[in-house]
């Protein structure tokens, strides 16, 4: 779970008030997703997995060129308190769209919740272990004997043990500090030899700020390849509303070819919107997620049933989910424009 900085409980009730609630299916493409959009303007509303941050640049994107409004969507787009919100908020039907790690999502369905992905926002998982490139670590087996600092997150250990055994290391050896969110401080601080982290952000915000580091990729240290960040809803509401589901996924898909094609005009419609945010972090961050937002798919979104497959597996492996999930019982690609 990664936790922004929280927002006020009653502004997010009266904001998603404000914005309004807005078939299920197996991994096939429709020929015109335009051709179903809804009748009329139909109010939308996305919960993001975070704050605002270079992750998104394809969503600003789309809503700064119109494109989830010439669909006939008007879309809110909401920052959570938390991933749990996200969750949430998504599960009790009081938001259209979520965003949150695959790994979240599996988690849900693996509680009985009614989950299910509708696009891979990027391919790869953005977790790992992250050093300081002057701390001398070869391999993650080097982290034996070190302290790693954890969020507290279960999949945390499940990240760190993974990237130590295949270097042919011994987990047990590794020592762990709970620190909440707290990594990059307390890396910079010494507190901690490494911490496990989201590397496009977390590791560049150390980079950024003069410290060069080493990550330890979770899907290039023994972990699956799979899509760290989906859009999901409920299979419930994407049966009642198929055309909005439509609508809302080619404005998104849209907005992230034009940000594969046109990074720098993104970063600006991101930026325009965020006025927080600072430039020469969110362009470096960006510059790290653009390789992860297709990658080795065949097309972007596309949700590939083999990484999803390998995503439960390691789930059920650590015991993180009690039993395998399907990958079109996780997530559907019929909501994809035709290639």
């Amino acid at each position: 779970m990664r936790t922004p900085a929280a927002l006020p409980a009653a502004l997010l009730a009266s904001t998603l008030l404000a914005a309004a609630c807005g078939g299920q299916g197996g991994t096939g493409t429709v020929a015109n997703p335009d051709a179903a959009r809804p009748a009329g303007v139909e109010h939308a509303t996305l919960v993001l997995d975070f704050l605002p941050n270079a992750v998104h640049a394809g969503i600003y994107r789309a809503l700064a060129r119109g494109y989830y409004r010439q669909r006939n969507v008007d879309l809110r787009v909401i920052q959570p308190t938390s991933t749990a919100d996200t969750l949430r908020l998504i599960d009790a039907g009081k938001a259209d769209f979520g965003i949150a790690d695959a790994a979240d999502v599996a988690d849900q369905i693996g509680r009985g919740r009614d989950a299910q992905a509708v696009m891979a926002l990027v391919q790869r998982p953005l977790g790992g272990v992250i050093a300081l490139r002057s701390e001398g670590l070869g391999s993650p087996r080097d982290l034996e004997g070190k302290t790693v600092g954890l969020t507290g997150v279960p999949s945390d250990t499940a990240v760190l043990d993974t990237a130590v055994r295949s270097a042919g290391g011994d987990p047990g050896r590794v020592h762990t500090l709970t620190i909440g969110f707290n990594g990059v401080q307390d890396l910079e601080n010494g507190k901690v030899a490494a911490f496990t982290g989201y590397w496009p952000a977390d590791g560049v915000q150390l980079q950024v700020g003069g410290f060069p580091i080493t990550p330890f990729k979770l899907d290039e240290h023994g972990g699956p390849a799979y899509p760290g960040l989906v859009v999901f809803s409920t299979r419930r509401r994407i049966a009642q509303d198929p055309p909005l589901l439509r609508a809302f996924v080619a404005g998104t898909y849209v907005g992230y070819r034009q940000t594969l094609s046109d990074p720098q005009g993104s970063l600006q419609d991101l930026l325009d919107r965020n006025r927080s945010l600072r430039r020469p972090f969110t362009t470096s961050s960006l510059e790290a997620y653009l390789p992860l937002f297709q990658a080795d798919a065949p097309a972007y979104g596309t949700l590939r049933q083999d990484r999803l497959q390998q995503l439960s597996d390691w789930l059920v492996g650590y015991r993180l989910i009690k039993k395998p999930i399907a990958p079109s019982r996780f997530g559907t690609n019929q909501f994809l424009p035709a290639r």
